[in-house]
């Protein structure tokens, strides 16, 4: 079991993408996920886990989906 959390600045930045109308559905979807392990103990589902490893492959996508995304990988299932 992984017991890291987000970090208060990450999910800042994520509880105000997920107001802006202009965000990607990634980007939300993966604010969403980092949001919902702050202080908590959730951890990363493989759906969430699939997505952001494709984003961080990608150069498509911005740094601040890239961090939403790298947050969630780091706490993801490590046996998955």
């Amino acid at each position: 079991m992984n017991k890291k959390t987000t970090s208060a600045g990450v999910a800042s930045r994520a509880a105000q993408t997920l107001n802006d109308s202009n965000a990607s559905a990634t980007a939300k979807s993966l604010a969403a996920s980092a949001l919902s392990q702050v202080n908590r103990g959730n951890q990363t589902g493989a759906a969430a886990e699939d997505l952001a490893a494709r984003v961080l492959a990608s150069t498509k996508y911005n740094e601040q989906t890239k961090e939403y995304a790298a947050s969630v990988l780091s706490q993801s299932v490590k046996e998955r």
